[in-house]
């Protein structure tokens, strides 16, 4: 599994951890009881402390995206369609809102917007 850090993102490191193993997971590289790297052979990898990659595998884990078994590490959990479509439509929205915030900086009608969503979504 690779994922690339940023020191220079906005973001904090637990939260771009996080991210990356969700879309690893969604996009179907990681399935479901596949193993995650050890907590700390995850830092040694990302050169991060074991308390960044804790947080974002507590934060995975409750999202319900991964299972701790005790003694024996984290797994992917079997992730139900209906957590996955939750999640996806969170995506969406957010990239939404950068489309309007835009399209009202640029003095894009409501109208414009949707017609552009429409022809984007139909594939035209």
């Amino acid at each position: 599994m690779e994922l690339i850090i940023s020191n220079s993102s906005s973001r904090p490191i637990y939260e771009q951890i996080t991210e990356q193993i969700k879309g690893h997971i969604l996009s179907g590289r990681l399935k479901a009881g596949d193993p995650l790297p050890s907590m700390r052979a995850l830092a040694q990898d990302l050169k991060i402390s074991v308390i960044t990659t804790k947080r974002a595998y507590n934060d995975l884990e409750a999202e319900g995206f991964i299972t701790t078994v005790t003694g024996k590490g984290c797994y992917v959990s079997a992730t139900e369609p209906s957590l996955l479509r939750e999640n996806n439509l969170k995506i969406a929205e957010e990239h939404i809102l950068k489309a309007v915030e835009l399209a009202k900086q640029s003095e894009i009608s409501l109208e414009e917007l949707q017609e552009i969503v429409k022809i984007l979504y139909e594939g035209e």
